[in-house]
Parts: structure tokens; C-alpha cells; sequence
């Protein structure tokens, strides 16, 4: 792994996604999250302080070491317990069938093969299983999304690999969940290129 990757890049990224905008998002989103957890892309542990207070103990995926250094000092602080896994989404490292929620907060615009991440959450996820996810990706109109496409090749290079132009709804859609309801917002004082959002729940 390079060093901006492993160095630079988690520092950076732990900084952007510390904005207090992005904290009242994570708590909304995790609110109704119970039972055994995995959380892929864990990043910095900026989840940890939102979920609800009868939430002990979660599992976690990321193959990013310099992610996980910053996150220790944040899981010593949050009194729950962590099960740290170096692995990225494409193959998780737990049996079919373990988990009752999976969560995922801006992280599948990060996964080379993201079609195959979404496969093995559908896979890990119990019957009845909620996939809990809030994302940026695909503008809305033309215009977004031909400037989304044309600073891609920055956004990779700055973004460790995230792209702008994830089409969320459809990569969810690609396995056969039960049911998938989301809905779709911008953030206020952010260019709609990095600032659509994508918030939903898909039940296997």
C-alpha cells in the first residue's frame, strides 16, 4: 500500500468526514440498527459515538491499515466492543447468514468491485436482514453527472479510488433483496458533484 494511501489519505479523509453536517447524518442513519452488526469501510471509527446506546459490540471491514490506527483511540473510547478485520468488501470474512445489519456510510464509491461487495452483504446478511447504507453518488441531472464523470480521474487520485459517479439505487438493486426503499438529498454548501446523497434500507 502506498504511503499516501496508508500515511496521508486517512488523516485527510478523518478530517473531511468529521464535518458535524455528516455527524447528524450517521446518527439518523444508524438509529434503528440492532443485533449482530458489521460495519464495512469502518474507516476512522467516525460511526462509533452514533450508534444507539444498547449497541455493545459490532464486527468491521477495511483493508486500510492507516484507517484503523486512528480508529483504536475512538474504539477505547466508545465502550463497544470491535471485531477489526483487514479485508476489503469483495470478500468478508465471515460465514453466510451472521448478522442482522450491515452498514455502510460513504464507503461504495471507495470498492474497485463494488457489484461483488454488495453480493457478499446480501450473502452475510440473515434472512429478514437489513442492509443500512447512506451514500454520495450519481447526480440527478446532465449536467451533474458530465462534471461528476470529468473530475473522476481527480477524485480517485485524491480519494484513494472514490468516484463521484456511483449509481447507487442500481448497484443495490443488484442483488435480490426482499425490498429496498431509499431516498435522495443534497447537502447544503456542497457542489451537487460530491454532494448527492443516497439514504436507504434493503431487506433480504
Amino acid at each position: 500500500m502506498k504511503l499516501y494511501s496508508r500515511i496521508i489519505f486517512p488523516r485527510l479523509c478523518d478530517w473531511v468526514m468529521s464535518d458535524p453536517e455528516m455527524g447528524k447524518l450517521r446518527g439518523e442513519v444508524l438509529a434503528g440498527v440492532e443485533g449482530e452488526i458489521l460495519e464495512i469501510g469502518f474507516g476512522t471509527g467516525l460511526n462509533l459515538a452514533h450508534y444507539p446506546s444498547g449497541v455493545r459490540r459490532i464486527a468491521t471491514a477495511d483493508p486500510n491499515p492507516g484507517m484503523s490506527k486512528i480508529a483504536r483511540k475512538r474504539i477505547a473510547d466508545s465502550g463497544i466492543a470491535v471485531d477489526q478485520r483487514a479485508s476489503g468488501g469483495e470478500e468478508l470474512p465471515f460465514e453466510g447468514g451472521t448478522f442482522d445489519c450491515v452498514v455502510s456510510t460513504w464507503t461504495l464509491c471507495s470498492i474497485p468491485e463494488v457489484g461483488r461487495a454488495i453480493g457478499e452483504i446480501y450473502r452475510v446478511l440473515r434472512p429478514g436482514g437489513r442492509f443500512v447504507f447512506l451514500e454520495h453518488g450519481l447526480g440527478l441531472d446532465p449536467k451533474t453527472q458530465k462534471w461528476q464523470r470529468r473530475l473522476n480521474p481527480i477524485q480517485r487520485l485524491l480519494g484513494d479510488g472514490c468516484r463521484l459517479d456511483l449509481d447507487v439505487p442500481t448497484v443495490v438493486g443488484s442483488q435480490p433483496f426482499a425490498d429496498v426503499r431509499f431516498d435522495w438529498f443534497e447537502m447544503e454548501r456542497v457542489p451537487r458533484t460530491h454532494g448527492t446523497m443516497y439514504r436507504g434500507v434493503a431487506v433480504k
